[in-house]
């Protein structure tokens, strides 16, 4: 009986906020803010009011940001050295590539006839984000940790945590990002959208002086790994952009380019490659992989109004890894009981002319931190009531993800978000709910805390933005003095 004395109420209240729902779908929801009425729909008087919000500006930590990404996804190398906002941004990479099969052998299994012509390392490239007009020189070194089980397929590494040490520098190239989606024409080798960098030549004489005999280096991946660990990518001092690229694609491979000899030919020139191995981690001979980003903050308008209890003009956020708001509504506690309609949280981009270079996030998420929750690593939770978990996973489309593209009072092409509130506000203000702090960033995926009521809630996993590092936006404050956050409220009197 307790069960369904708590059920009823619960029910009753939702009929209410669905023909609440049924009866504004004609509401102008572009009606300017200001507490005033709306003209009747349906017979019933409706007003539009809002409700300050304060935010306070913060950074993630290694503690609190805990990102991994799997070998499937896009991996980013570059530097971007001078962000107005956001100061810098260092992306390395760290991969294996290795022998397609073993037994492995090159053409001849005899190494003194081989004679090493070219060796080159591949890499598929997927897009850049910042200025690729800005020439990056990337170094290409071999990873060389004490123990070599510090680099495993099967294992997964923090995005914010640089786990490994390489110091043998085996090649080098200074180009603009501007030219890797030009076509490639290389010996039986011709596509587009290639990264190319020559490494020195006494590494291909060292990969064609390994044997396939039972205790050599292609004789089976464990010992192969014993004498080579993998490749670490670094974009050196100069750059404004980040390069993406895809470690799956068949474009991405070490080419080694060489001479043999034998019973019918001499000097024939052919290549053999070594991949990026496995479509999972479980399969035997997969290669490893892992992506550091460092940002650096010092100096940078994010730094200088992080952390701290004043609250923030402007709300800066950037992708995983990165930055995000807090959000306070104070006056939402207090409200009195009214029939909502809508309720939307309002993010608008303040512009600057660096938005041009640096893109916004494809998408920003809103999250409530539930004190109630005693789980260490979950302290967050979705917003109660307003995302909706579906058959295909979590509705972000509905709940307000997307930007919708603005002009400002300047003219300039901006990006506003419409968070949908409208079910977490009917039930603070019925009592049913208390009111959170919200939390504004931009994820790549999360683990959160869901359930309806909230209280009995399981741990779901799922992705917000496409990619990890791209993206960062600087938008308008609870106090900004034009373009501020705001908690915008369409309601009928009860």
């Amino acid at each position: 009986m307790k069960i369904r004395s708590l059920v009823l109420p619960f029910l009753a209240i939702i009929a209410v906020i669905a023909i609440g729902f049924s009866s504004c779908k004609h509401i102008n929801e572009s009606t300017e803010l200001g507490g005033g009425l709306i003209p009747p729909v349906d017979n019933i008087n409706t007003f539009d009011t809002s409700l300050t919000v304060e935010t306070y500006n913060n950074i993630f930590s290694l503690a609190n940001d805990s990102q991994y990404i799997a070998r499937s996804e896009e991996y980013f190398l570059g530097r971007i050295n001078n962000d107005p906002f956001f100061g810098k941004t260092d992306a390395r990479i760290f991969l294996e590539l290795k022998p397609l099969f073993y037994k492995f052998a090159f053409a001849n299994s005899d190494p003194t006839k081989l004679k090493i012509d070219s060796v080159v390392l591949v890499m598929s490239y997927a897009d850049t984000y910042g200025d690729s007009t800005i020439p990056q020189t990337v170094n290409v070194y071999e990873i060389t940790n004490p123990n070599v089980s510090d680099f495993r397929a099967d294992s997964s590494y923090l995005v914010r945590k640089n786990n490994f040490t390489y110091s043998n520098l085996l090649g080098s190239r200074t180009f603009v990002p501007t030219i890797l989606d030009d076509s490639i024409k290389a010996f039986k080798d011709t596509t587009i959208n290639q990264m190319r960098i020559k490494l020195s030549n006494s590494f291909g004489l060292r990969l064609l002086g390994y044997d396939s005999t039972a205790t050599g280096a292609y004789a089976n991946d464990s010992i192969f790994r014993t004498k080579f660990q993998g490749f670490a990518l670094q974009s050196m001092n100069t750059g404004e952009a980040l390069m993406g690229f895809n470690l799956q694609s068949s474009n991405t491979k070490l080419a080694i380019y060489y001479k043999f000899t034998n019973a019918t030919v001499t000097d024939s020139t052919t290549v053999a490659y070594f991949g990026f191995n496995g479509n999972s981690v479980l399969d035997v001979g997969a290669s490893a992989s892992a992506n550091y980003i460092q940002r650096d903050y010092s100096g940078t308008p994010v730094q200088a109004s992080s952390g701290d209890a004043v609250q923030d003009q402007f709300a800066y956020i950037q992708g995983s890894p990165g930055t995000y708001a807090n959000i306070k509504i104070p006056g939402l506690a207090s409200l009195n009981n009214r029939l909502i309609h809508r309720a939307e949280l309002i993010v608008e981009q303040v512009y600057d002319p660096s938005d041009a270079k640096y893109t916004t996030p494809e998408f920003l998420y809103l999250d409530a931190a539930d004190p109630s929750i005693t789980t260490s690593n979950y302290k967050f939770r979705t917003i109660p009531y307003d995302l909706q978990y579906t058959p295909s996973g979590f509705d972000l489309s509905s709940f307000g993800v997307k930007p919708i593209t603005a002009v400002d009072a300047g003219g300039h092409t901006i990006k506003t978000w419409k968070f949908n509130l409208s079910r977490y506000v009917q039930h603070v203000l019925t009592h049913t709910q208390s009111v959170y702090d919200l939390r504004l960033f931009a994820p790549f995926s999360l683990n959160e805390s869901y359930g309806i009521p909230p209280g009995a809630d399981l741990i779901y996993p799922f992705f917000v933005n496409p990619t990890i590092a791209k993206g960062r936006i600087r938008v308008g404050g609870g106090n900004h003095p034009t373009q501020r956050m705001r908690l915008r409220l369409v309601y009928s009197k009860l």
